[in-house]
């Protein structure tokens, strides 16, 4: 895979439309497939854009995968005309969703069974990542296919690890996503107690960001809560499906994670009141409604 091949993507939203130019930009020829066509920027960058998922996956040697959550990715793979019905027999898979480590290892079973290969490889990094390619993607599976889809993983992540068997990189990535939503958490509350005693926000976060407290998620998400822009990033609703991953994956592990079960609370809140389409900064919009400090109207806000 070193040389050029053909690879088919399978959702291209805010993660999937960059990731997939990068891939057609790098010399591999790349068919997208999205629910709702938006193709101008992945053929601007050399690739084209499919009228159904069977056209995408007929012909590629690679078919990749970002779409939202677990039963997107069974119906790319196992629905009527997907990736099991359509691609060739041997085709990679590399699903950079993110979903329960459970149907991974459920569906990477079946995927031998019929003939493919399929390794789980979500990535962190959010939308600048992806526009980057710098992402860090958390692989699990054959540790031969891993390193037969390196290339590809690596023109679209800068940091590339193999975790383990099947399922593994989405355990990695649910870890991840707990230890994110705790920062962002962590973060809108102390915004909101340093606005309370009038500090100089943006003076106080930088001085924070150069000690201990300094972290990837107060450097990408700071100003997002200094200006109240949340434009998404990535999406409460998203992160609010990764919480529950967390959450239920913990239980069936017999684990206590008490931090967890708040922040997914809190997730769930901010969508109750109308946030999941924004950024997950805007976790900071619960926090000042918890301290009586949000700007809407309380019937507004329902």
């Amino acid at each position: 895979m070193r040389t050029m091949t053909n690879v088919a993507f399978i959702g291209l939203g805010i993660m999937g439309n960059p990731m997939a130019g990068h891939l057609a930009k790098a010399g591999h020829t790349v068919t997208g497939f999205n629910r709702h066509p938006n193709y101008e920027d992945l053929e601007a960058a050399g690739g084209r854009g499919a009228g159904s998922l069977k056209e995408a996956v007929t012909d590629a040697d690679v078919v990749c995968i970002m779409v939202p959550d677990s039963p997107d990715v069974r119906e790319v793979l196992e629905g009527e005309g997907g990736v099991f019905d359509s691609a060739k027999p041997g085709t990679l898979v590399v699903d950079f969703s993110s979903i329960r480590p459970d149907v991974s290892v459920e569906l990477a079973k079946t995927a031998t069974e019929r003939g493919f290969r399929l390794i789980d490889a979500p990535v962190s990094g959010g939308e600048k990542g992806a526009k980057e390619a710098v992402l860090s993607i958390m692989v699990g599976g054959d540790a031969k296919d891993v390193e037969e889809a390196r290339p590809l993983l690596e023109t679209v992540g800068k940091t590339v690890v193999h975790v383990g068997g099947s399922g593994s990189g989405q355990t990695v990535k649910a870890a991840n996503q707990l230890i994110v939503a705790s920062n962002i958490q962590a973060l809108a509350e102390a915004v909101v107690f340093l606005k309370a005693y009038d500090v100089d926000l943006e003076s106080a976060l930088e001085v924070l960001g150069g000690g201990l407290a300094g972290s990837a998620v107060l450097n990408q998400k700071k100003q997002n809560m200094v200006n109240g822009s949340f434009e998404p990033g990535f999406r409460i609703d998203l992160h609010h499906k990764d919480m529950g991953i967390v959450t239920s994956a913990a239980r069936e592990a017999g684990v206590v994670v008490p931090v967890a079960a708040l922040v997914a609370q809190l997730m769930a809140s901010a969508r109750a009141n109308g946030d999941g389409g924004l950024d997950h900064s805007a976790l900071l919009k619960g926090v000042e409604r918890l301290s009586g400090h949000s700007d809407q109207p309380a019937e507004e806000s329902r």
